[in-house]
């Protein structure tokens, strides 16, 4: 590995007509394994993190504020986040945010392993966590083209998302068994020990060729990503429809503790890994549907069948029924962030792409913290299944951004894969 760190990217390699050719280059390769152990970590961390809230209160709104504690500090930083990873060195900048995240796991699981944990500095953890990870996901979807060749920068985009999906299949599955066996502790200090991998890459990694794209203040530099994004119609139309799915979506997932209760840790963890195994599945099963439909009927289709879940979720009581609920719940929800996350992963300029990757995270993990409270509050007064069917209400209703924002695959430059949500 330390190696390949050393190289500088190919202009081709064997096998550029798969859609995997991404993982013939050494240097993305090494990256991508380390990165696929690190999100299996953060998976576990999530079951960890909700299964425990669950052990210490039982109320909607306390454990619907685990998934809301790890997104809202994008409201916080995401936004300098992006201005920083354009202005200086974007792997100095992710070696600090991965260590941050080694420490706030770390401690987590020390705490919760000697039993110094309360729902309120489990949320607070969490909050540590979440802030670690906003400061990362700019500048780390955009080192991207420096890793691997010009001509497979969408497929890596794809390959990097399977990857994530792959992760998301496996790592609830074995944070389920992990929390059931031993518990949400030792699933936190597994997810820090997952960091190392990712931070040795970036460590060896020496970057061919670095230079500031961006000088000034962070101040400026925002408001210049601000100025772009008025003036770029797509981006526009990106983020309004991003805006109006994570909003409503955000409650199958943050209530799914509550659901999953009766069936223990490890049934919970399965619940989970259902979701990933659909959403990997139905990654695979994209390319086919965009023959038959355009990328809006991909997304109207999408959206219909993900309400459908999102309702049937509360009305089931089968635990084998949930696990076919979710995996269709996956592949749909992959069916509408294939469109949006290609496109802001595409929708820029190299010495724009992470501040305007920062607004479509803000809009993106910002609607799913505001969702978070809202569906989390509402359930706590009405109930779960109320709750889960006025959020497949308001997921139907934005149907109409479809049609008020419309985008075309050319526009999206889609990758045949998935992408990272």
């Amino acid at each position: 590995m330390a190696e390949s760190i050393n190289m500088t990217v190919p202009a081709r390699v064997h096998g550029a007509s798969s859609a995997w050719a991404p993982l013939y280059e050494p240097l993305f390769r090494s990256l991508w394994i380390a990165a696929v152990i690190s999100y299996t970590g953060t998976w576990m961390q999530n079951v960890g993190a909700g299964w425990l809230m669950t052990q210490l209160t039982m109320s909607p709104l306390m454990v619907s504020l685990v998934q809301a504690a790890a997104t809202v500090p994008v409201f916080l930083v995401i936004l300098p986040a992006g201005a920083l990873a354009d202005m200086m060195d974007r792997r100095r900048l992710l070696l600090i945010a991965q260590g941050w995240m080694v420490l706030a796991s770390g401690i987590l699981g020390i705490l919760t392993l000697t039993g110094f944990v309360g729902p309120w500095v489990l949320l607070f953890f969490t909050f540590l966590l979440g802030l670690g990870s906003v400061m990362n996901d700019p500048a780390w979807q955009a080192i991207t083209p420096e890793i691997v060749s010009a001509d497979q920068h969408a497929a890596a985009v794809a390959v990097n998302s399977a990857g994530f999906n792959v992760a998301r299949a496996l790592g609830p599955a074995i944070g389920g068994l992990v929390v059931a066996g031993v518990g949400s502790g030792v699933a936190f200090l597994l997810n820090a020990a997952s960091f190392f991998g990712v931070i040795f890459f970036l460590y060896r990694w020496k970057r061919p060729h670095y230079e500031r794209v961006e000088t000034g203040r962070v101040l400026e530099s925002i408001m210049a990503g601000f100025r772009y994004v008025r003036g770029a119609s797509v981006v526009k139309s990106v983020l309004i429809r991003t805006g109006a799915f994570s909003f409503a979506a955000t409650s199958l997932l943050a209530l799914l503790p509550i659901i999953a209760r009766p069936y223990g840790p490890s049934g919970y963890g399965l619940l989970l890994a259902s979701f990933g195994v659909g959403a990997l599945l139905g990654a695979g099963g994209l390319p086919h549907l965009k023959r038959r439909l355009s990328v809006d009927g991909v997304v109207a289709f999408a959206i219909v069948v993900f309400a459908a879940m999102t309702f049937a979720t509360g009305r089931v009581h089968s635990f084998e029924m949930l696990c076919l609920v979710l995996f269709a719940a996956g592949a749909a929800w992959i069916g509408i962030l294939a469109c949006l996350n290609v496109a802001a992963q595409t929708m820029s300029p190299a010495g724009l792409r992470a501040r305007a990757l920062s607004m479509y995270l803000l809009v993106l993990q910002g609607g799913m913290a505001l969702g978070s409270v809202l569906w989390g509050a509402l359930a706590s007064r009405e109930g779960v299944p109320t709750a889960l069917m006025w959020s497949a209400l308001a997921l139907l209703a934005g149907l109409w951004t479809v049609r008020r924002h419309r985008l075309s695959a050319q526009q999206l430059e889609m990758a045949p894969v998935v992408v990272r949500d």
